[in-house]
């Protein structure tokens, strides 16, 4: 099961996270299912705005990571998507996923060398 963007679900005895003056957990997840909304409907550059900031909160929620990730990927900020993704794939090697879209954006950024190894790993890792 994937990890909530807040890290953890928050219940009613939660305690504040401290993004933003007055925002808890249930305000990051909100705002990491707004970002997922904007991305959805093709807006990625705003779901990269918002999740810059749940992510700065929450720097090693790999859900956080992944669609920051994507939304840098639609948005063709080709160099922001490979550090997002350079910093995914630290914290959780074996995601074939990321591999494969770092490989992706490798790609579109003219580097195909660099591309091949993180598409062999993907290959290995058993990603589509």
């Amino acid at each position: 099961m994937r990890e909530s963007p807040a890290g953890k679900q928050a219940g009613k005895h939660s305690e504040p996270a401290a993004v933003l003056p007055g925002m808890t957990q249930l305000d990051l997840h909100a705002e990491f299912q707004r970002a997922d909304f904007h991305l959805a409907m093709s807006r990625p550059a705003e779901a990269a705005r918002i999740l810059e900031r749940v992510v700065a909160e929450e720097p090693s929620n790999q859900a956080a990571l992944e669609l920051l990730a994507r939304a840098y990927f639609g948005a063709a900020q080709l160099a922001r998507a490979e550090d997002v993704l350079t910093r995914l794939i630290a914290l959780a090697p074996a995601n074939g996923w990321a591999r494969r879209a770092l490989a992706r954006t490798l790609e579109r950024q003219s580097r195909a060398d660099d591309a091949a190894m993180h598409h062999r790993v993907a290959d290995a890792l058993g990603a589509a």
